[in-house]
């Protein structure tokens, strides 16, 4: 008895074939449209709201630099001797600071925010913003503590050594400094080519506050010397490093900052720097050049 052979249950002919493929492709293109086609982009997911805080973004980033922006301490100052640096920063314009330099050059003082005002002829507004910070010596302010001294009547004889033109000798008179203080202080002149402000005395290794103020009594700044000037956007960290005011971290920030937003172009670039001593920048700024 013959016998018929049985066609195998799964198959299928070659255009079948065929057709199941470009079905099961069908099939995985559209889960796959399903899982990614309709994924939203991220600017997408912002919602309207969203968008209007972030417009103003900018403005909160401009104040929170402002709220943290560092706010330069002004010491007190005798006015006789402002600089042309110093009168600079202050606000005076050149024909006052030559009315004071002219006055004084006759060895003659003011004695009182009036007689500044007097000679000079600053207007009452930018009067009103100096005059707190002036200091008089105490022979001026106290007169009658003075009164019984001859050598404190007048102040043509209270003679007063510019800093940058002190010897060594001079510099050990003063209570409180000795052959090793007075050698830095020499040597720290050397350095920076000369002193800009009193102020730099508590700067030398060494000199306590008393003694800096030991210092302003005997000693001043006359006029700005010729400083040794640094290129602060093309000087490397070798060079950055040697200067007094910066050490090598502070040298490294200033080179990467550099790096990152290009040239500094005034002192109110370098409070931007990390870690720049924002209380000494009016002083720094005279040795640099930008």
């Amino acid at each position: 008895m013959n016998s018929t052979p049985h066609k195998p249950v799964f198959h299928f002919t070659k255009s079948q074939r065929i057709g199941i493929i470009l079905l099961l492709s069908v099939i995985i293109g559209l889960q796959l449209f399903a899982m990614y086609g309709f994924r939203e982009s991220p600017s997408d997911q912002i919602t309207l709201d969203e968008k209007k805080w972030l417009a103003f973004q900018p403005l909160i980033d401009s104040m929170k630099i402002a709220k943290t922006a560092p706010v330069r301490k002004v010491y007190p100052y005798n006015p006789n001797f402002i600089s042309d640096e110093k009168g600079y920063i202050l606000g005076m314009s050149v024909a006052e600071i030559d009315r004071l330099h002219a006055f004084r050059a006759e060895n003659k003082y003011v004695n009182s925010a009036a007689e500044f005002q007097a000679v000079t002829k600053i207007s009452d507004s930018l009067l009103a913003v100096l005059s707190p910070n002036f200091k008089f010596p105490d022979w001026v302010t106290d007169k009658a503590r003075y009164k019984s001294f001859t050598k404190f009547d007048s102040p043509k004889t209270f003679k007063i050594v510019d800093i940058n033109q002190a010897t060594a000798d001079e510099l050990i008179a003063v209570y409180g400094i000795g052959p090793a203080l007075s050698e830095r202080i020499l040597k720290q002149r050397e350095i920076l080519g000369g002193f800009v402000s009193m102020d730099q005395m508590e700067d030398v290794w060494g000199i306590s506050e008393t003694v800096a103020a030991e210092l302003r009594k005997k000693f001043h700044v006359s006029h700005t010397p010729g400083v040794v000037k640094i290129n602060i956007n093309d000087a490397p960290i070798s060079a950055l490093s040697k200067f007094p005011y910066f050490r090598y971290q502070l040298a490294k920030n200033i080179v990467t900052y550099r790096s990152m937003n290009g040239k500094i172009n005034s002192a109110e670039d370098l409070a931007k720097i990390k870690d720049f001593p924002a209380e000494k920048i009016e002083i720094i700024a005279v040795y640099l050049e930008f």
